[in-house]
């Protein structure tokens, strides 16, 4: 089991070791809040950073204006698409916040039991569209829509994840989530084995970093993540994915988001305003209150923080990540965050048996669900189809098999105690 002052070491010993040498200040909290309500709803905007330095001629407010742009066919939207702007998808309680949406993803397995992607035909099968598990819900054009093959028998549904405060994880040193892991498999005498990924950076080709950002850890750097999810979720096509994956329909030409007046695409608006947010707040009052405390409390001796890591400090400022292609600001180095997540997979048997970036071993595991905000959704897992933290804690197998057990033997009154430290979160 994990507590807090083990997290704090194990942060502290995970740095590299020329920055121990430098005696860094002590770490700050990193700065909270629900700050950054959608434009249309507040005109003038009162949405408020988290002190990050700006572009050249850029603002904050103008890289939210971007990530709530809806777009059209004549903006690149599509062919095959789920969502016309970013804010569509990521808005409770304000821009950038988690979602109710959930994306469909499906595949089968060859005759050696590894995980395939699925070829869907379009267009009455005068087309295909491959090398890509996301099946969209949504089409420009009949002819585009896509449509489950009888094939494809591994068929998934993934919520839409928050990402406030994203900037402050990808700030998180490589070194820390393995020192994480490894302290797993110690503690808990191996039941608990996070699983950390090489995944490769997009804005740097040729360079890895440990995968933190999509439920299979599929990406190590917000650009990536970002220019991945502009062509997937509304077939914008950018400089780092500039193919389209079907002409049917499309009337723009490749790749469509391009350098704006500043010099910046959408896909750089979109990761200034990320790494601008604060991370979400927790409920004070409901947090002091003494069922919470104690609830806390059960929190870390069931052993629910072994995944669930309540605190991490990120890499120290001017730290060069993603392949040198960019460098931690003051704004998100040195701090301390609460994510209630490790960032690794891991196997609780709600895997979804899809493979994405990672080996074939990865197809049933998915990366622990931070916690903050969790106050802000009404369903929970991956998939959303728990509809009571109860039945979500219930739900934990596999390698949360031990720590299941430990709460069902709880009280009724302690049961009560932990949900309230939940929805303290």
């Amino acid at each position: 089991m994990l507590n807090r002052s083990t997290l704090v070491v194990i942060a502290l010993i995970a740095l590299p070791r020329p920055l121990l040498s430098q005696a860094a200040p002590p770490p700050t909290e990193a700065p909270a809040g629900f700050d950054t309500p959608t434009l249309v709803g507040h005109p003038g905007s009162k949405s408020v950073s988290n002190g990050i330095a700006q572009p050249a001629g850029d603002t904050f407010v103008h890289d939210q204006q971007v990530y709530e742009t809806q777009h059209d066919v004549t903006t690149g939207l599509g062919p095959v698409f789920n969502a016309r702007s970013c804010a569509e998808c990521h808005q409770n309680p304000v821009s950038g916040a988690a979602s109710q949406f959930t994306e469909l993803r499906v595949g089968h397995h060859d005759e050696n039991g590894n995980f395939v992607n699925p070829v869907v035909s379009i267009a009455d099968g005068a087309a295909t569209i491959q090398g890509r598990s996301i099946l969209n819900d949504r089409a420009v054009v009949p002819e585009a829509q896509e449509h489950i093959p009888v094939t494809e028998n591994i068929r998934a549904l993934r919520a839409a994840l928050n990402t406030l405060g994203d900037g402050f994880v990808e700030a998180i040193d490589d070194s820390t989530l393995l020192a994480i892991a490894a302290r797993q498999r110690e503690t808990s005498e191996g039941r608990i084995h996070g699983e950390a990924i090489e995944v490769p950076i997009f804005e740097a080709p040729g360079q890895t970093r440990i995968g933190r950002f999509g439920w299979k850890d599929q990406h190590g750097s917000l650009l990536s993540f970002i220019g991945d999810a502009y062509l997937n979720e509304m077939g914008v096509t950018n400089r780092l994915r500039p193919k389209d994956t079907t002409s049917i329909g499309k009337i723009t030409k490749d790749p469509e988001d391009v350098p704006d007046e500043l010099g910046l695409a959408d896909i750089d608006h979109f990761a200034q305003f990320i790494r601008g947010t604060k991370v979400p707040p927790r409920d004070k009052i409901l947090a002091a209150t003494a069922p919470a405390v104690a609830g806390e409390h059960l929190f870390d001796t069931l052993g629910c923080s072994g995944c669930h890591v309540a605190s991490i400090r990120t890499a120290n400022p001017g730290t060069v990540i993603n392949g040198g292609e960019f460098v931690i600001p003051d704004a998100l180095g040195n701090k301390i965050i609460h994510p209630f997540s490790d960032f690794l997979l891991h196997d609780i048997e709600t895997g979804d048996g899809i493979v994405q970036v990672g080996p074939q071993d990865t197809a049933n595991k998915l990366r622990t669900a931070p916690l903050w905000g969790l106050r802000m959704r009404p369903r929970f897992m991956h998939d959303l189809r728990s509809l009571t933290l109860e039945d979500a804690i219930e739900r934990h197998g596999g390698e949360a098999e031990h720590v299941t057990r430990r709460f069902q033997e709880l009280t009724q009154s302690q049961k009560e105690e932990l949900i309230s430290f939940l929805e303290s979160l």
